[in-house]
């Protein structure tokens, strides 16, 4: 068992060791341990191919997607999008649910740090599409909360976030130890 378990590990070792930066236009965000990755790959529902549980729709966009590369069949793990919060990666890609698309973007591998296969992705494309920029998650959130209208960062008036900070305090301990702190420090 163990030999098998040592194999598995050398072949993801060596497959992580892949060059996908050919052709790739990503810009760089300067985050460690990236590198340009172009790719094609299946965009996939995890929870579908972690547990079986595989609604048609890959969750409508309430569960992490991820990218099923087709030259290696190792999953990748998009974990945002072109725009500076790290978010929107799933809002992006569930159009393309059990598609074979083209993605563009940066790649983390760290060996040292135990990171593999985290992306972050830019630029999409479906079939002999255009490419289309990863970077509509703020507008498809701003139309999900209207009520939510305003300036200054999306989060601080998000009502899924206000309503766990309203709960549980900015500190996550409670309003009263917020209150505490406040006193205590300002």
């Amino acid at each position: 068992m163990m030999r098998f378990v040592l194999a598995i590990l050398l072949c993801a070792g060596s497959v992580s060791a892949q060059d996908f930066s050919e052709g790739s236009e990503a810009k760089t965000w300067n985050l460690y341990a990236e590198v340009p990755a172009r790719f094609e790959a299946t965009v996939v529902d995890i929870l579908c191919e972690l547990t079986g549980d595989c609604p048609q729709d890959c969750g409508g966009g309430m569960r992490q997607l991820g990218l099923v590369r087709t030259a290696d069949d190792v999953m990748v793990l998009p974990m945002k999008n072109s725009q500076p919060a790290f978010t929107g990666a799933a809002a992006e890609l569930v159009p393309f649910c059990n598609q074979v698309i083209e993605v563009d973007g940066l790649l983390i591998e760290d060996e040292d740090l135990g990171a593999s296969n985290i992306y972050l992705v830019q630029r999409i494309k479906a079939g002999d599409a255009d490419w289309i920029k990863a970077n509509t998650w703020t507008k498809k959130w701003a139309e999900r909360h209207p009520e939510a209208a305003g300036k200054g960062p999306w989060f601080r008036r998000d009502p899924r976030v206000n309503e766990v900070i309203g709960r549980e305090g900015y500190l996550g301990l409670g309003p009263e130890a917020d209150e505490t702190y406040a006193e205590e420090n300002f």
